[in-house]
């Protein structure tokens, strides 16, 4: 999966940039647990999904003080 830009986000509406908020946030839990057992593959996938999480609430953010 490529990273995503804040300027993609923008587009979004605040339900689907919630949505994606959870799907990361998820991804970044099951993340965590296979380094903690010794079974990540990727690490750099760890700082990956948090930077874009970031982007996510950035945005979110963002979209939630303008309304």
């Amino acid at each position: 999966m490529k990273g995503t830009r804040a300027r993609d986000l923008r587009d979004r509406t605040v339900e689907e940039l919630s949505a994606k908020e959870l799907e990361l946030s998820d991804q970044l839990f099951a993340l965590r647990l296979q380094k903690t057992t010794g079974q990540l593959e990727k690490p750099a996938r760890m700082r990956a999904l948090r930077r874009d999480l970031a982007r996510v609430l950035t945005v979110l953010g963002e979209k939630r003080r303008s309304a």
